[in-house]
C-alpha cells in the first residue's frame, strides 16, 4: 500500500459518521407510535435510532424534547400540505372532502405511522409530563384552528348560512378526524374512512 492511500485509509477511519437528523426522527416516530410517549425507553429509542445515549441527550436534549421534535418532523412531512390546500381551496364543500379523502390516506398509507402520531402517540403521557401535554395539545389545537379558519371563510364569503356555529363545526371536524386516527390504528381500511369523510362533508350546512 502506498504512503498515500494508508494515509487516506486511516483518515477514513477516523471520521465519524455524519448524523442523519431526519432519519433518526423517523426512527424515533416509530417507536413513540409502537409504545406511545411514556412507554418508549431512552435505551429503545437509542436501539431503534442506532446511537448511543450521550448522543441523543447531545443532538435533542431529553426524550420529551426528541418527541416534540418527532411530532413537529411528522406534521410537516406528511401533514401541513394537505392543511394548506384546505384553506386555500376556495370552495368550501371540495375543500373539505379533499381534505378527509387525502387524510383517509395519510392515515392508512403502509409507508406512514399507521393513525395521526399526534393523537395516538400522545395518549400514554402523564401529569408529570406537563412540557408533553402542553405542546401536544397545541398541535391538536391547531388542526381545529385550521378547520375553522376554512370554514369562517365559507361563512364570508356565502357558502354557509349566516349565523352557522363554525366553532362548534370546527370542533366536529377535528373530533371526527381524531376519532379516525384510531379506527386507522384499529384496522380500518381507507374506503371506510373515506365514508367517514363524506359524512363530514354531509355536516356542512346547505344555504
Amino acid at each position: 500500500m502506498s504512503e498515500k492511500i494508508e494515509k487516506s485509509v486511516k483518515a477514513g477511519r477516523g471520521r465519524p459518521r455524519k448524523f442523519d437528523r431526519e432519519l433518526a426522527l423517523t426512527r424515533a416516530l416509530d417507536v413513540f407510535w409502537l409504545q406511545g410517549y411514556e412507554p418508549a425507553s431512552i435505551n429503545d429509542l437509542c436501539t431503534a435510532m442506532e446511537i448511543n445515549p450521550p448522543s441523543l441527550y447531545a443532538a435533542f436534549g431529553n426524550k420529551a424534547q426528541l418527541f416534540l421534535e418527532s411530532m413537529r418532523y411528522y406534521e410537516a412531512k406528511y401533514w401541513d400540505h394537505i392543511w394548506e390546500e384546505m384553506v386555500q381551496e376556495p370552495d368550501l364543500t371540495k375543500a373539505i372532502n379533499d381534505f378527509f379523502l387525502q387524510a383517509s390516506k395519510i392515515l392508512t398509507t403502509p409507508e406512514v405511522p399507521c393513525g395521526c402520531m399526534v393523537v395516538l402517540a400522545a395518549i400514554n403521557v402523564s401529569a408529570d409530563s406537563q412540557e408533553v401535554l402542553n405542546e401536544v395539545k397545541k398541535l391538536r389545537q391547531e388542526g381545529r384552528d385550521c378547520f375553522l379558519a376554512r370554514l369562517e371563510q365559507g361563512l364570508q364569503s356565502g357558502q354557509l348560512p349566516a349565523g352557522t356555529d363554525v366553532n362548534i363545526l370546527a370542533y366536529t371536524f377535528n373530533t371526527l378526524l381524531e376519532g379516525m386516527s384510531i379506527q386507522a390504528r384499529d384496522g380500518l381500511s381507507q374506503k371506510a374512512l373515506e365514508g367517514i369523510g363524506r359524512a363530514a362533508v354531509a355536516i356542512l350546512p346547505r344555504c
